[in-house]
């Protein structure tokens, strides 16, 4: 006996266990690996007339030995592929052969994770797979029973293709394996689950049939059985409306785009007007792992008549709705066009615009009528949307404006830019923002304080494009953002305003002493009314902030000249401005070490690092 080449036990428990938590999964996943296995065939049958074109998968159930078998007659394996495609669990011989024939396959590939077929321990003890490769002579016998090993003998097989015989498991008390030797059971699994694979799904099923000859009043019936062939083979888009639910769509969607999770927005939708199409689109419930990266690649499947064209279809989706995932089949489109001229084809650029236009529309309704969800789609494409904003220089803010969240001091949690402008205070001017690296670090900014206090709504900006975005949309129905850390930022009443004012003139001097101290760090230092339980606080004058500064200097090759002007604001209701003013009355030298102190304070505030840790250490040392 072999033993599988990882850690076997490990991960076979994992992938029963785990991976596949309904049990029944398990006839979906073979089905699918007989369909590829078909796909494979018919690719080559393109360009060698030897191939069978009666193509067919059938499914035999032996109650009496427990037995369930899927065969198909597709591409089959040799000796090397079971030691590669069986021997090695998460191997994925669908996946290799799509890498080594590129864009050359056109067939749609089902199982490229080499996971499904372990699925069937799930409900068998044994598994044994009789193979014959096409174009070869010797068949081959591979038998498991687990994760000890297995075996793989030569035997005598007619024809090419794959039988995969399943020895179920005895019934327990927690699971009946014996409905998986019902007809009607296999029969409404292969509906749920595989009803739109291209080839037919034949079994022989028991039917009762009137006798011949039986007369009309006492009429007599026997048992029989016939092949039939179980699913539509009509693709999922195909179908009327009315006979697609969400269940159908959500089946769909896991069973084309390999994910174990629902999606979180399903669409069917049928377009007639100047372009006409049938689309499925589906927002998945987590971002890819690579989603964020610039080796991920968006797109739709793109079909013409049920014969796909393309595997991603970049020129469908725009970059902001890069996230969704779906099926595009249209009978306008020319099948021999090519990939180049397919970028330029007028009726491609009109689906996209009405793809664009649907999805929006589909975005804005999951925003009014499935709250929960969009938020759950907004924590993982959000930053999607937001670059959709800033890109081009904003020329699709207005399309996509409606759908930003961000989040809100005052209700602590997402908001729109409607809702915050809906519920703005009275004379409220500006939707205010504070941008910080997380919204707890956000949320005790020196800079918030007052602003809160006064019960206005802050929103948060966490994300490195935020600013950006509000720089870009400059304002949201006549109401203009204003940072709470920009320089001129005030919430302060004519009465308070006086009262700042006079503090400033009668600490004229010590503040112009200050910013000598500094020497240049600082554009200003200010005296400010806009928090007193901090000493100090940096805030910008001009169109490069504090956190732009950030994400300037943070990127590859960044030379560290994007700077902001700084002001270091000082609160005027702090101790600090008595202790500077005695300082500055008794020692100016000293009023030196509290000018770098208070700076570099101000600095870690603001999540800037020290910019001179030495100096800042023996200042502090010598004051304390």
């Amino acid at each position: 006996m072999k033993q599988f080449k990882t850690e076997s036990k490990r991960i076979l428990d994992l992938m029963i266990n785990s991976i596949y938590t309904n049990k029944e999964i398990f006839l979906r996943e073979l089905i699918s690996n007989a369909s590829d296995a078909i796909d494979k065939l018919k690719f080559i049958s393109l360009t060698d007339n030897k191939a069978v074109s009666d193509f067919n998968i059938t499914i035999t159930l032996d109650k009496d030995n427990r037995k369930m078998i899927i065969a198909d007659n597709g591409i089959g394996m040799t000796k090397e592929d079971l030691e590669k495609n069986l021997g090695t669990i998460a191997e994925s011989g669908t996946l290799a052969f799509k890498k080594e024939n590129g864009d050359k396959t056109d067939e749609q590939l089902i199982g490229q994770f080499g996971v499904g077929f372990y699925s069937a321990f799930m409900v068998a003890d044994k598994i044994v797979v009789l193979t014959k490769a096409y174009g070869t002579e010797q068949a081959y016998k591979w038998e498991s029973q687990g994760a000890e090993g297995y075996t793989i003998d030569e035997i005598e097989k007619d024809g090419y293709g794959t039988s995969i015989e399943l020895f179920l498991k005895q019934d327990n008390d927690d699971v009946n394996y014996s409905e998986f030797l019902q007809e009607y059971k296999i029969s409404s699994l292969i509906k749920q689950y595989s009803d739109y694979i291209r080839y037919p799904i034949q079994m022989l099923m028991t039917r009762s049939k009137r006798k011949e000859g039986s007369p009309d009043d006492k009429p007599e019936y026997e048992q029989v059985q016939e092949m039939e062939t179980l699913n539509s083979m009509i693709p999922l888009w195909k179908k009327p409306k009315a006979e697609v639910n969400d269940e159908n769509l959500k089946e769909f969607y896991k069973n084309e785009f390999h994910d174990y999770a629902d999606p979180l927005k399903s669409v069917y939708a049928k377009i007639e007007g100047a372009v006409t199409y049938d689309t499925l689109l589906f927002v998945p419930s987590r971002a890819p792992y690579d989603y964020y990266s610039k080796d991920y690649k968006k797109g739709v499947k793109l079909y013409c008549n049920g014969v796909m064209i393309m595997e991603k279809c970049e020129q469908l989706i725009p970059d902001y709705f890069g996230f969704v995932r779906g099926i595009v089949d249209s009978a306008d489109l020319n099948l021999n066009i090519s990939r180049e001229i397919l970028q330029q084809d007028r009726q491609v650029k009109a689906i996209a615009q009405s793809l664009e236009k649907k999805i929006s529309s589909e975005l804005k309704k999951m925003l009014e009528n499935d709250r929960e969800n969009y938020e759950k789609l907004f924590a993982e494409f959000g930053l999607s949307i937001k670059f959709g904003v800033y890109a081009g220089f904003g020329m699709n803010k207005d399309k996509l404006k409606d759908l930003l969240m961000f989040y809100s001091s005052k209700k602590e949690k997402l908001v729109t830019l409607a809702e915050y402008v809906k519920d703005m205070m009275d004379g409220q001017e500006f939707i205010y923002y504070a941008s910080g690296e997380s919204y707890e670090k956000i949320a005790q900014l020196p800079n918030i304080e007052k602003v809160k206090e006064k019960g206005y709504e802050v929103l948060y900006f966490k994300d490195g494009v935020d600013e950006f975005v509000a720089k870009i949309l400059m304002d949201f129905e006549g109401k203009k953002f204003k940072s709470v850390s920009e320089g001129d930022f005030s919430v302060d009443n004519e009465v308070e305003k006086q009262e700042l004012d006079k503090k400033k003139e009668e600490n004229k001097e010590l503040l112009s002493a200050i910013k000598d101290c500094l020497d240049g760090k600082v554009k200003e230092v200010r005296l400010t009314s806009n928090f007193k339980n901090y000493p100090v606080a940096l805030t910008s004058d001009g169109d490069v902030s504090i956190e732009m500064e950030k994400v300037f200097n943070s990127m590859p090759n960044a030379d560290g000249k994007m700077q902001a002007q700084k002001i270091l604001e000082i609160s005027s209701e702090h101790g600090i401005l008595q202790t500077l003013n005695r300082v500055f009355s008794e020692d100016k030298e000293k009023l030196n070490k509290y000018a770098v102190v208070l700076y570099e304070q101000a600095r870690l505030l603001a999540g800037l690092s020290i910019e001179n840790p030495t100096e800042f250490v023996k200042a502090f040392s010598e004051i304390i």
